[in-house]
C-alpha cells in the first residue's frame, strides 16, 4: 500500500488560488529554465522593475508583484502576468490586463476579475 504525504494546504486551497491566478495569467505558461520551485520566476533586466513585493492570498499561497511607474508584473511559481497602469482618480495605484485588475493600497493588493476578489497582505520586498 502506498502512502502519500500529509497535504501543506487543502485542495481546495490549491484550487482556489489556481482560479484566481489561471484568471490572471496568460494561458501558455512561461517556464523559468533554472528556477527552482522554491523560488519565483524573476523577470528579465530589461523590463527594469523597480519594486519587488511578496504578498500572501490567505489561503490561497504566496504571489511576487514586481512593478514600475507603467506596468506590473505578478509571479506566482513559474507563472507570470503582466499588467500596465491605470489612470484613475480611485484610491490606490491600479494595473490592468488579461481581463484582470490589480490594486494596491498601502501594504495591500486585491486581485480582481469581477465578480472574483482576492485580498493579500505584503510580508515583505524581496
Amino acid at each position: 500500500m502506498r502512502r502519500h504525504p500529509p497535504r501543506t494546504r487543502s485542495r481546495s486551497g490549491r484550487a482556489r488560488l489556481a482560479r484566481a491566478l489561471t484568471l490572471a495569467i496568460a494561458a501558455a505558461p512561461l517556464a523559468a529554465p533554472l528556477a527552482s520551485p522554491a523560488e519565483p520566476l524573476q523577470s528579465p533586466w530589461w523590463e527594469d522593475y523597480a519594486i519587488r513585493d511578496r504578498y500572501l492570498c490567505r489561503p490561497e499561497g504566496v504571489v511576487v508583484l514586481e512593478r514600475n511607474d507603467a506596468q506590473a508584473s505578478l509571479i506566482q511559481g513559474r507563472y507570470r502576468s503582466t499588467f500596465f497602469r491605470e489612470r484613475s482618480d480611485e484610491p490606490g495605484v491600479r494595473y490592468s490586463g488579461d481581463g484582470m485588475r490589480l490594486i494596491l493600497q498601502g501594504d495591500e493588493l486585491t486581485l480582481e476579475r469581477l465578480p472574483q476578489r482576492i485580498q493579500c497582505v505584503r510580508t515583505d520586498q524581496v
